[in-house]
């Protein structure tokens, strides 16, 4: 062998492979392995009965692989075999090996010729075998038998590259000599996965079943489509054989005399055969397991690590420990009071990167939602001043007044007052379903233990709702002192002097603000045609004059600049196949709001986006849509028109400093009797309803799945610590053989969809002796290499 010192590694290797197979697939890890691949009838299964000298396979028609077969030969003084799945017992006849294949096969797959990625793992141990791993794959299908489904195909394609696209994978495709070799879907698989040939060896089957006159010379000496690790050639046992209960001994005998009297193989008989195969597999694992090693290493180490802190939490566990229930529960209370307050207050590790959440959607609750939904309340200008003058109307009765009413003022005020109630209100129920929505995220940390957290989650969630009626019933009181009493002597108050000079106040105020930018952002544009590029995404800045588009956050190129004046906001109905949010803005006018468009249709990811824009365009004075139902047309002489706007002046400043007043006082009382009480409630009472809740040893019951993981862990970090042990024992100075140099693969394009080579496996004729290979056979130390002669390619495939 080329690897002296590196004996052990085979052997190192199946212990990692057994480790890791009974704990599952927690670690993750790739290890160095050979898998076998061919199509149906290709010969597999008879090239691993060969090795191991008996026959142990299942045979039959459909798959006869029909779940991944783990094979690991070792080489020992004497002969049997071994299950992972029944670990302890000995089989020395080989007939009962293939019994319990098969038996072990239709446990997990079913009885009529199902399909499964689980493998079973067998270890032969023998001293006619080198030591080698492999992995036999089901063979490629193209046709259900039995009770497979009909994507039978990609069942198995999906299930071998699971193996195959591994880095530490080799490849052995197998491809039967009476097949055209560039429609050989080993081949094409291989290629697939590992384009420059490092992990590919080709093995050529049922050499002896040629046509007359045929033969593989060229394939097996690397000329016609050639590997980098090149072919080596087998002769397996016939159907006749093996149905004649043919010795494998005698097979493999007359396998060395084929090829010793064969014309076109006598002069590398001792490059074929199942022996050297044996031997360049061997080798080549070896070669492949040492290159793996310092990664393989590595990766145990990093996963040790990563594992430490868990495994030394779970050592000396003891589940049914009342003192360790009593602790664990005190420190899962306390635990989940600290992420509670963390989430609340915005302090601590637990920060979301993807949505708001916790104390930051609480705070967007009253410092945007909440305004938006007061301001939402005051946009229709017209239907306010009808309300006005009927209340005037009635308020003079049979008379003509020659004052404007002071009843009139209270009593509109009061009404729009008790308008408010509804924003309140749904202030306070969006705030106890985010208080809810904590809740359940910080009781994520009890899931270990399934019935503490079901009663935790009750406890806090009925304390909340139990706050829920009392903040209600504070936040409308709020609004029936203010309506107990109007206050006008209010220091902010315009009055009745001053009313009349409201609209031009108000308007040089709005000028005074100049072009405040309010918002930027990322936003859609929906309504663009097709024709023009489709909908496309540009940075929006909102200012108090203008709505302005970018291309996009450098603010560099300005796409357009749309003033504010006459603008509005309507809803969209979100279309059944867009994932966006939409909502429009458009001209009161009925112009055209941007270019030939009369709306300007915008789209968000979310709809707390889309009411986050609407909250700040009403900043800026675009107000949403209100439809009203149609009324009856009334006209208002010279005098009432002044007493309405008067009036209207006067309950506009009035309503701003209760608006002020309620966005003040709102979220002071939720904070107050909603957010501190139910942080206070965790923090004192929680523990004590547990313990009155009932069992304390029933809630610290832990979940099947967290006693599992226990488990598990406990078992992948003790196989990691012995397989970096093992490791650390190997040493690496070696011998190696080089990798052959790249060869011309491009004839796989050509099985794709063009033309076969025009020599194949059923028609090359025997090369001259003016022929030189192109590459080497494999990649064994001992590889001869052909005397040097005129150079010639490989056969081209026409185009």
């Amino acid at each position: 062998m080329g690897n002296r010192g590196m004996e052990d590694l085979i052997p190192l290797v199946n212990k990692l492979q057994d480790a890791f197979s009974s704990i599952g697939q927690a670690c993750n890890l790739d290890l160095p392995q050979i898998a076998v691949v061919g199509g149906q009838s290709a010969g597999k299964s008879s090239v691993l009965e060969n090795f191991v000298g008996r026959d142990f396979l299942p045979r039959g028609s459909g798959i006869v692989t029909r779940r991944p077969l783990v094979l690991q030969l070792i080489s020992a003084t004497a002969e049997w075999a071994e299950f992972l799945h029944c670990k302890g017992k000995k089989f020395t006849d080989f007939d009962e090996v293939r019994q319990e294949i098969e038996g072990e096969t239709d446990r997990v797959t079913g009885a009529n010729k199902g399909i499964s990625p689980v493998p079973i793992n067998l270890r032969v141990y023998s001293p006619h075998v080198l030591n080698l791993t492999l992995i036999d794959l089901p063979g490629i299908t193209k046709v259900p038998v039995g009770d497979q489904p009909a994507d039978i195909e990609q069942q198995i394609r999906d299930m071998i590259m699971q193996f195959i696209t591994r880095e530490s994978c080799l490849i052995l495709a197998v491809t039967p000599a009476n097949c055209d070799l560039a429609n050989s879907d080993a081949l094409k698989l291989a290629k697939d996965v590992d384009p420059q040939g490092l992990r590919t060896i080709g093995v050529i089957t049922k050499l002896d079943l040629m046509d007359e006159g045929t033969d593989a010379r060229e394939i097996l000496e690397n000329k016609l489509l050639p590997l980098r690790r090149g072919y080596i050639g087998v002769v397996n046992r016939s159907q006749k054989d093996i149905d004649g209960k043919k010795d494998i001994k005698a097979a493999m005998e007359a396998e060395r005399k084929f090829f010793l009297s064969h014309s076109s193989y006598r002069h590398m008989a001792e490059k074929m055969g199942t022996p050297r195969l044996q031997r360049v597999l061997n080798e080549q694992l070896t070669n492949h397991i040492r290159d793996t090693l310092p990664a393989f290493r590595s990766k145990l180490q990093s996963q040790l690590l990563a594992l430490d802190k868990e495994a030394e939490e779970y050592r000396g566990y003891r589940p049914d420990d009342p003192s360790r229930k009593t602790k664990q529960l005190l420190q899962m209370v306390q635990q989940f009071s600290v992420d509670f307050e963390k989430r609340i207050e915005g302090s601590g590790d637990q920060v979301d990167t993807v949505e708001l959440s916790g104390g930051a959607k609480i705070n967007r609750i009253f410092h945007e939602r909440f305004p938006f939904e007061l301001v939402k309340m005051e946009c229709d200008e017209k239907e306010m001043r009808r309300e006005i003058s009927y209340a005037i109307k009635n308020i003079h009765g049979i008379r003509t007044g020659l004052f404007t009413p002071d009843m009139a003022f209270e009593a509109i005020v009061k009404k729009q007052v008790v308008k408010l109630k509804g924003p309140c209100v749904k202030c306070v129920d969006m705030v106890i379903q985010e208080l809810i929505n904590t809740v359940r995220q910080c009781s994520n940390k009890l899931e270990s233990f399934p019935m503490l957290r079901e009663e935790t989650e009750r406890i806090v969630t009925c304390h909340i709702r139990d706050r829920e009626s009392r903040a209600k019933d504070q936040v409308l009181l709020l609004i029936d002192i203010q309506l107990s009493y109007i206050n006008t002597n209010h220091e902010d108050f315009i009055g009745f002097a001053n009313a009349q000079q409201r609209s031009s106040q108000a308007n040089k105020s709005q000028s005074s603000a100049g072009n405040q930018v309010i918002r930027k952002g990322w936003l859609t544009i929906n309504n663009i045609s097709i024709m023009k590029g489709g909908a496309k995404e540009y940075w929006f800045v909102l200012t108090a004059e203008s709505f302005s588009w970018f291309k996009d956050d450098e603010e560099k190129e300005k796409k357009y600049m749309l003033p504010l004046d006459n603008l509005k906001v309507r809803d969209v109905e979100k279309s059944f196949m867009s994932s966006k949010h939409i909502f429009c803005i458009f001209n009161t006018e009925s112009r055209n709001v941007y270019k030939d468009n009369r709306t300007l249709e915008l789209a968000c990811d979310s709809q707390e986006d889309v009411e986050s824009w609407k909250s700040s365009l009403l900043r800026a004075g675009v107000y949403p849509e209100k439809t009203t139902t149609a009324t009856e047309n009334f006209s208002m002489d010279p005098q009432l028109e002044r007493k309405v706007e008067t009036i209207r002046n006067l309950v506009d400043s009035y309503m701003a400093i209760v608006n002020k007043c309620i966005r003040d006082l709102m979220p002071k009382a939720i904070m107050h009797l909603m957010i501190n009480n139910v942080k206070d409630f965790i923090n004192a009472e929680l523990l004590a309803q547990l313990y009155s809740a009932g069992d304390q040893n029933a809630l610290m019951d832990e979940s099947q799945e967290q006693a599992q993981r226990r488990d598990e862990v406990l078992r992948t970090h003790q196989a990691l610590k012995e397989a970096l042990v093992i490791i650390g024992d190997i040493s690496t100075s070696t011998i190696t053989v080089p990798m052959p140099p790249p060869v011309d693969s491009s004839w796989v394009e050509g099985a794709g969809g063009r033309r076969s080579p025009p020599a194949s496996p059923t028609s090359s004729r025997r090369m001259s002796s003016g022929q030189r290979p192109l590459g080497p056979f494999n990649n064994s130390a001992d590889s001869p290499q052909a005397p040097s002669r005129p150079n010639r390619a490989p056969p081209s495939i026409p185009r």
